[in-house]
């Protein structure tokens, strides 16, 4: 399964925010290749309904009604088919928010901050103190929420009171416990059905891919511009592989690896997770006040036996609520997204050891789960996650193969390993098949897409970015040495500069840059 958003990470020591920091500055790279090499500039002034697959005309050439919504803001709603394979099978609305340029207008930078289940709408509220200047003078910055998720037609799935109790329940792993944990996904699955209706095998990235072409030719642009993070960079390589010709300048930061399995995707966040941890514990350790002590080694094994302690007695809180094991690992994995905000978890990690109560780390578990003080949700980013993800594809769920992962998350992973086990499980009961891939995972013919990897990225392992640069024919990696999920935004001006004058001037950076 793809990561949370890189919207979860906490962006400073003291306050949960959903922007992200711009870091400290470093040089210009010294070698970058020529503008002419990058996609087109965008253009305003595209055939209306071009490229429009047979029987979906009206969709592409559908004229949007733009209206203020507050801050700068214009707001509107676009059409999408249910199925793009059937174009009588209904429509569905996609909500969209922009922020117009600033400047001298290029074209639409449309945008998607990850998940899957992230809001795009929520998440370009921020966006233009995110991005360069240049960047915000240049483009509409666009965000919109894919289909199922948030302001768009969402899957609706549990009440909030059911659906605290799904996202906080601990399992045992005998027998017993993994039928509890299919039982519990096959609840989620009936209600998932009952409530969304046919929308809900529709959701897959294929199908969120299509509507983005749709909005590209809605906004008027002969081309895709188009800022991806953490799950959004499969969303842009998916495109990619759907439209190659309309490629123009793609920006996939924090990558998911497109050829890789779902299992391997799991095994491969768990060991991020990890590393990021012993980054964290070891930092922790060289400051003046840290709950934990002996060493790295000592330290994680401390957490780990926080966790145990959870899953046996839950820790208690100033509400009703208690912190199980499952939302103690919610608590301690938000933190690690950003490295500014290691400070929040050792806040956390103090008064868990040493007083015994959890209001930190439910604090934090709620914030990754978008749930409201008042015990509502803010989101519907659970359901959209597991509904995009299990029509993306399935791990496999038979029991000596699920049991032989554990055993390799424990060995790889001994300390956040296990929470990433049977997820062969999350999909039982699902009411729709996995969408078969239709796609060039090559992306043959496509202009430079720039792939950014974060070398100690929990979400989004380094690997998977080289890897999705080295899968894209056109692939370009730039590299940020630093902690955390994602970079451009919040890491360097070697990174932001070679990312603005990748979208504005058309300038490819040097394929293996290093920030």
């Amino acid at each position: 399964m793809s990561s949370p958003t890189v919207r979860r990470a906490v962006a400073c020591a003291s306050t949960l925010v959903l922007a992200v920091l711009v870091a400290s500055c470093s040089p210009q790279p010294k070698l970058q290749t020529p503008a002419d090499e990058a996609g087109s500039a965008p253009s305003g002034t595209s055939t209306p309904g071009g490229g429009a697959p047979e029987g979906f005309e009206d969709y592409y050439t559908q004229s949007l009604a733009w209206e203020d919504c507050g801050g700068g803001f214009e707001c509107t709603t676009a059409r999408a088919p249910v199925s793009w394979d059937d174009p009588g099978s209904g429509d569905v609305e996609i909500a969209l928010k922009r922020m117009p340029a600033a400047g001298e207008r290029i074209g639409s930078l449309l945008t998607n901050p990850g998940g899957p289940g992230a809001s795009g709408v929520d998440f370009v509220s921020g966006l233009a103190t995110t991005v360069g200047e240049p960047v915000a003078d240049a483009y509409d910055l666009v965000g919109f929420d894919p289909r199922g998720v948030g302001e768009s037609t969402p899957v609706v799935c549990l009440d909030d009171t059911r659906k605290d109790e799904a996202l906080s329940r601990d399992f045992a792993t005998d027998a017993a416990g993994l039928e509890e944990r299919a039982a519990a996904s096959e609840e989620w699955a009936r209600a998932c059905d009952e409530n969304t209706g046919d929308l809900l095998g529709e959701v897959d990235t294929q199908s969120a891919a299509r509507d983005m072409d749709m909005l590209r030719a809605a906004l008027g642009d002969e081309t895709l511009s188009y800022l991806g993070y953490s799950y959004g960079t499969q969303l842009g390589a998916t495109y990619a592989g759907l439209f190659p010709d309309r490629v123009g300048r793609l920006v996939l930061d924090g990558a998911i690896d497109t050829s890789l399995t779902p299992d391997e995707i799991s095994e491969g966040q768990a060991v991020g997770f990890e590393n990021a941890l012993r980054a964290y514990v070891a930092d922790c350790q060289a400051g003046a006040e840290c709950p934990l002590s002996g060493g790295t080694d000592a330290g994680m094994a401390q957490v780990r036996a926080l966790l145990d302690r959870a899953k046996a007695n839950p820790l208690p809180t100033d509400s009703d609520r208690r912190v199980t094991q499952t939302l103690a690992f919610y608590g301690i994995a938000l933190p690690l997204y950003n490295d500014a905000s290691w400070p929040v978890l050792t806040e956390a990690l103090t008064e868990a050891i040493g007083a015994g109560t959890g209001n930190s780390l439910l604090y934090l578990a709620d914030y990754y789960n978008d749930r409201n003080p008042d015990g509502t949700y803010s989101s519907n980013s659970a359901e959209a996650f597991r509904a995009v993800n299990c029509l993306d594809g399935r791990q496999d769920d038979d029991p000596g193969a699920m049991q032989d992962q554990l055993e390799r998350l424990e060995e790889t992973a001994p300390t956040m390993g296990s929470f990433f086990a049977y997820g062969g499980l999350v999909c039982e009961g699902w009411p729709y098949p996995a969408v078969a891939q239709d796609f060039d995972l090559h992306a043959s013919g496509a202009a430079p897409i720039v792939v950014i990897g974060t070398t100690n990225d929990p979400a989004t392992p380094y690997v998977w970015s080289e890897g999705l640069a080295d899968t894209l024919d056109s692939g370009v990696l730039v590299t940020w040495e630093g902690e955390g999920h994602t970079a451009y935004g919040r890491s360097n001006a070697c990174i932001g500069d070679a990312v603005d004058a990748y979208l504005v001037e058309g300038t490819v950076p040097e394929d293996g840059l290093t920030c």
